[in-house]
């Protein structure tokens, strides 16, 4: 809507004490003039990152479909509240969205203390769009190809064995901490500051092993100095269709995944919602989207907002179960 329209609005409203007339011809007109200006859409992670790149390239494609500009800001810190509680503050307008992760939609609901925003009440889900999955890697010394075989070892020496993770409250730690649940081992978690210094003490045969994405540790992989045991997901994943699921193995309860959707605060214009939805099923299916983010290790998705509220909720539950059993902290 233009200024001079809003100006027309705003005297027809005033004229006529509001009439909820107007006010839905108002509305009408906002939500049919969106976008007419550019979208930032935050990212709550560093430059660089796999979120950053999943970030970068729906935005270049929504700006072509938009024909407006899409631009990816990031806003790292707090373990990614600083940015999500920018988004969820914003003025709902459609003109500013967030990429969410499991980290600020899910885990951090129960691990957070005081967490400066609802990860249900002030956002509007628009599109789950990406799946990281992560597989489990050990050490060659480590006497297991199996998953069975791993959790044998590990019993075989109850408080001997350690996992490394990117850090406390990470989804790679609770995927450690749903192993531990599930196969009734005794573990010790060793926490690190990001995936590097964990992958370096586990390549160097200081820790046992560790959940990852695939990105990181797939060269290490495939020259064998780790062993890929399985993906923590209820089916194989096309990235690595090799490996078995930890369902299929047996141990349904060891679901970890990282994922990114699209989010806007709550009480978002419904035409922004439906578009952004609209577009992001096509953008997600693009086959050069697809062969990127599979390079990068990364599985496309993309559902409807319904959908992705439900999935949301699904999610803070499941981690919410394990925090509680394990007594996980971010302290």
């Amino acid at each position: 809507m233009n200024q001079t329209r809003r100006n027309f609005v705003a005297g027809a409203l005033l004229a006529t004490g509001g009439s909820s007339f107007i006010a839905r011809e108002a509305l009408a007109a906002d939500d049919a003039s969106w976008p007419d200006r550019p979208v930032r859409l935050v990212v709550p992670l560093p430059p660089g990152g796999g979120a950053d790149l999943v970030a970068r390239l729906i935005a270049e494609k929504l700006t072509a479909r938009l024909s407006q500009s899409v631009v990816v800001e990031n806003r790292a810190g707090g373990g990614t509240a600083i940015g999500a509680q920018l988004v969820a503050n914003a003025k709902p307008d459609g003109y500013t969205l967030l990429l969410g992760t499991a980290t600020s939609h899910a885990i951090n609901v129960t691990m957070v203390k005081n967490l400066p925003y609802n990860a249900l009440k002030d956002f509007t889900p628009i599109s789950l769009v990406a799946d990281l999955p992560l597989i489990l890697v050990v050490h060659p010394s480590v006497p297991a190809n199996t998953l069975p075989e791993l959790v044998a070892y590990v019993r075989s020496r109850p408080g001997k064995v350690n996992f490394a993770s990117t850090g406390n409250g990470s989804s790679i730690q609770l995927a450690g901490e749903m192993l531990k649940i599930e196969g009734k081992l005794q573990m010790t978690h060793v926490p690190y500051q990001g995936a590097s210094p964990a992958l370096v003490d586990v390549l160097g045969g200081r820790v046992e092993m560790m959940f990852s994405t695939i990105p990181p540790v797939l060269q290490h992989v495939t020259s064998g100095k780790l062993k890929a045991l399985c993906v923590a997901s209820p089916k194989r994943t096309r990235l690595m269709p090799s490996l078995p699921s930890t369902a299929e193995l047996g141990f349904p309860g060891v679901v970890a995944n990282s994922w990114n959707g699209i989010l806007a605060p709550a009480n978002a214009p419904r035409q922004a919602v439906e578009r952004l939805s609209k577009e992001l099923s096509v953008v997600m299916q693009m086959p050069d989207v697809i062969d990127k983010l599979k390079a990068a290790g990364v599985e496309p998705v993309s559902n409807t907002p319904q959908e992705f509220a439900q999935y949301i909720q699904s999610e803070i539950t499941r981690y919410a179960r394990v925090v509680q059993v394990s007594g996980a902290t971010i302290d």
